[in-house]
């Protein structure tokens, strides 16, 4: 195995462990212990090799699971705490930053979509939601 095969493996098992822990979030430390790679060299290629560091990964993928869960109808208090953020305020903003519009805006436009549908939001994908609601 190649020393690029084997520095894959590893940044993909870091990202593993992200997914894993989408709403406690793991920490630089965790990543770099779980990969085997330093703290430094992680954070750059990971930002190489998936197009983000770490922690804008880790938002990206919060926000994901809160579209999913505003979606199916949950507040947008209770989506802020299932996917790790700590303040409702800066989840509002990083959602409004990310996807354009406030959550409860996006919740109503997906609602409104999946109602006409007939189908449970549960089960739409988020890339047939951005085709259509157009702020996913």
């Amino acid at each position: 195995m190649t020393s690029s095969r084997a520095t894959l493996r590893r940044l993909v098992r870091a990202r593993d462990v992200l997914h894993a822990s989408v709403q406690r979030g793991a920490t630089l430390d965790e990543l770099a212990a779980a990969s085997g790679l330093s703290r430094g060299f992680l954070a750059r290629s990971f930002a190489r090799t998936f197009g983000a560091p770490p922690h804008q990964y880790l938002v990206q993928l919060r926000l994901e699971h809160a579209k999913r869960a505003l979606a199916r109808g949950a507040s947008v208090t209770e989506t802020c705490l299932e996917v790790g953020f700590e303040s409702l305020g800066s989840f509002s903003a990083s959602f409004h930053r990310r996807v354009g519009v406030s959550p409860r805006a996006w919740q109503r436009q997906a609602r409104g979509l999946v109602q006409g549908l007939g189908v449970p939001a549960l089960y739409i994908p988020a890339c047939f939601l951005a085709r259509y609601v157009g702020h996913v």
